[in-house]
């Protein structure tokens, strides 16, 4: 990965804040923009990432204690070979049964991928202490550091 911006997709830019995301309403969901080098890391690789260390795909408008709509599971793909891909990846992981309940991530088209507010960027890095970071982020990240040695990248900011 070349650089990763966290903010929200699948809604309007006039509805792309915090707050109004979290009123369910707004169609966003939160999100990473992941910019990558194709030639470093391929697609596949980083779906393998995304099911495997990032989050529960089988859990509708839910991750950990997060409850709505902007916590689904979405894949926005950029363009149709990606979207084949995604899909793809989803069957294959589906009939292989890796989950114990079937994945329910979201495959749509990307129309708009809009940054967070700055105090939500490396949120982890300016927040160790805080609760749901201590308790949920910080094993995550440890269980990806463990896993995936070779994509882990300590950004500096």
């Amino acid at each position: 990965m070349t650089n990763t911006v966290v903010g929200y997709a699948g809604g309007k830019k006039e509805t792309a804040h915090y707050e109004m995301v979290s009123e369910h309403n707004t169609g966003h969901a939160e999100s990473i923009k992941v910019t990558f080098n194709p030639a470093k890391v391929t697609y596949g690789e980083l779906l393998k990432v995304f099911f495997s260390a990032a989050h529960d795909p089988t859990t509708l408008n839910r991750q950990h204690y997060d409850v709505g709509p902007q916590y689904r599971s979405a894949i926005f793909y950029a363009n149709d070979e990606q979207k084949k891909i995604a899909e793809s990846y989803i069957r294959d992981l589906n009939n292989a049964k890796v989950f114990k309940d079937p994945i329910v991530t979201q495959v749509v088209p990307l129309q708009g991928f809009y940054a967070a507010e700055e105090e939500h960027q490396h949120f982890l890095d300016h927040n160790p202490t805080q609760g749901y970071i201590a308790a949920v982020d910080i094993p995550l990240l440890n269980g990806f550091k463990e896993k995936y040695p070779e994509y882990y990248t300590k950004e500096i900011k």
